[in-house]
């Protein structure tokens, strides 16, 4: 035989523990690494601007990890709370909750784990980074049941993700000086520009089932609110760079950056949902050429 059922429909052995493995995988969306990338670029964003240069090994560890982490732990959770609705939307149906291929109880207790894993990285820095931790914590939970009732819950992920910029600077330096909660109303507006993008391709579905996003809230205004938004992203990246004094690098990766975001509003200009789902893509590019301009950029 060419292979097993398991084999054909999700690329894994027929070995029940590896099916297993694979679907917890699937569940964390390690499959998916591009949700780690748009978390993981703030973070070091904001961990090379804290100290002026290049981090201590150790945070960027801690850091990379803990981000690596709470992303699986908030799909886990994400998951669990849409465990009902997923299987009513085309792109979703097949997730491990909603094809029933983990269990909800399951789910729970791999939430538990990466939770307490989470704790152990930040336990590993000092008591007031621990003590932020728990407000992202928080928001990571309470962000999927958000949509049941927030018109605007992009925004709530955005505090969510963006949530390890402070707690990068408390690691850091103590405090969170006036640019790291600038750098955090950054993430938050950039989570708005590449989750509407996201929320665009399920625009329909969501209608019908009553979920609440940016793009059922801002209608046939999503371009241009999106637009608004880049700019908005670009503008307080500039005043960063001016505050920290950063090189010319630096004012280079805004250019490439500007670029990304115009092939981005290029690409959503029919509303095409494939295409929606590219320009939510391209915005793991416009993290990296950032942090590369940080990186040149800083002393």
């Amino acid at each position: 035989m060419a292979g097993s059922v398991s084999e054909r429909l999700y690329g894994v052995p027929g070995a029940p523990w590896l099916r297993r493995a694979w679907n917890y995988a699937q569940l964390m969306r390690l499959d998916r690494p591009v949700g780690i990338y748009l978390l993981l670029w703030p973070t070091l964003w904001a961990l090379w601007f804290a100290k002026g240069g290049i981090p201590t090994l150790k945070l960027i560890l801690v850091f990379v990890a803990g981000t690596i982490v709470m992303r699986s732990a908030g799909c886990v959770i994400n998951d669990f709370a849409d465990r009902d609705i997923d299987p009513r939307v085309k792109r979703t149906r097949l997730r491990p909750l909603a094809a029933r291929r983990v269990s909800p109880y399951e789910a729970l207790a791999l939430f538990l784990v990466l939770v307490l894993v989470a704790l152990w990285l930040v336990t590993r820095l000092d008591r007031r980074t621990v003590m932020f931790s728990f407000i992202g914590a928080a928001l990571t939970v309470s962000y999927p049941f958000m949509k049941r009732f927030f018109p605007l819950p992009q925004f709530y992920l955005g505090a969510a993700f963006g949530w390890a910029v402070p707690m990068a600077f408390v690691a850091t330096v103590g405090t969170v000086p006036r640019i790291g909660w600038l750098l955090f109303i950054i993430t938050l507006l950039w989570a708005g520009v590449y989750d509407t993008l996201y929320a665009m391709v399920d625009r329909d579905d969501d209608l019908k089932l009553g979920v609440q996003s940016t793009a059922v809230a801002f209608g046939d205004m999503d371009r241009m609110l999106i637009g608004v938004m880049q700019a908005m992203v670009l503008i307080g990246l500039l005043l960063a760079g001016r505050a920290s004094q950063v090189g010319w690098p630096f004012y280079l990766s805004l250019v490439i950056g500007a670029g990304l975001f115009a092939w981005q509003q290029w690409l959503i200009r029919d509303r095409d949902r494939n295409a929606c789902f590219n320009a939510f893509l391209n915005n793991q590019y416009f993290g990296l050429v950032v942090f590369a301009g940080v990186v040149l950029g800083l002393p």
